[in-house]
């Protein structure tokens, strides 16, 4: 097996802002990266069209391009059916600054998608990424939703319900590994159809979790990525790792996504440790040796 997708790595990941983190990015040998673009610095309502137009040219400078941009609102996803519209207007305008920027997918969590189609929650989630797909497939754009709240099967049955494929999947196979118990080389055979963005992060699992106690449910709890990476970096339930040393079965892995035909993205995410910079230029090695 010979990869040759290219690497890339959360600007965020390296905790240093990010003009540093693209410049570090860059360092650690990134094809390419991807940005939060939800407050501060990269929130869309406080970049000028000179802003956006210096960012793009700086990136472009350094070699580097944008894998996508991450657009989660965090909270309880789209499950709130009263708080959507807003949330729906904060993603369109986030996808608008991603194609401005030279990406056209937006990663973003959901929620976990209810058991039950007939949920009303469900129902929520439905209408709103509905809109949010048709708005994304008129300029051939993705919302991708991140793996590992629900089952990669359930995942699917929801996808399948909306009439576009601009809500499609970024796949994470730690999340599926520390969370759901999934397995992540049948999900990759699974979502073949919509996997636009992938993660590269390994995990281990320690015990059964609700995903409700990391992800957050309406009338839970609300999801921050704070308290994810507090249960991550716990290990109480489950723990990410550097690649290679936990549970993914990577080899395997990167084999079904080639075999599905998958080219894009393999982006680094690293959300827990003292030393990002040292974790993350280990993985890009990892990366590197299979291609």
């Amino acid at each position: 097996m010979k990869l040759t997708n290219k690497v890339g790595v959360i600007v965020d990941s390296f905790g240093i802002g990010v003009r540093e983190g693209l410049k570090k990015a860059r360092e650690v040998g990134a094809d390419g990266v991807q940005i939060y673009a939800v407050s501060g610095e990269m929130d869309p309502a406080g970049l000028s069209a000179q802003a956006r137009r210096e960012l793009k040219s700086y990136i472009d400078s350094l070699g580097l391009e944008i894998s996508a941009l991450c657009g989660d609102l965090g909270g309880h996803g789209f499950q709130d059916a009263a708080a959507n519209p807003v949330k729906i207007e904060q993603s369109k305008r986030i996808l608008d600054l991603a194609l401005e920027l030279g990406t056209n997918i937006v990663t973003t969590h959901i929620g976990i998608v209810p058991e039950d189609p007939n949920d009303r929650i469900y129902a929520a989630m439905q209408s709103a990424c509905e809109e949010l797909s048709s708005y994304a497939h008129g300029m051939n754009a993705y919302f991708a939703i991140e793996t590992g709240p629900e089952p990669a099967a359930r995942l699917k049955t929801f996808l399948d319900s909306l009439t576009q494929n601009g809500v499609s999947v970024n796949f994470d196979p730690a999340n599926m590994v520390m969370v759901t118990g999934d397995d992540p080389v049948q999900g990759v055979v699974l979502l073949k159809d919509y996997i636009v963005h992938t993660h590269v992060k390994d995990g281990i699992r320690v015990r059964e979790i609700d995903p409700k106690e990391v992800y957050g449910y309406l009338g839970y709890s609300q999801m921050t990525h704070e308290h994810i990476a507090q249960l991550a970096a716990s290990g109480k339930a489950f723990e990410e790792v550097p690649l290679g040393e936990g549970q993914v079965k990577f080899a395997e892995y990167f084999q079904a996504l080639q075999q599905i035909g998958y080219t894009g993205y393999l982006t680094i995410e690293r959300e827990v440790g003292d030393q990002p910079e040292v974790d993350i230029r280990k993985a890009v090695t990892f990366i590197r040796n299979y291609q």
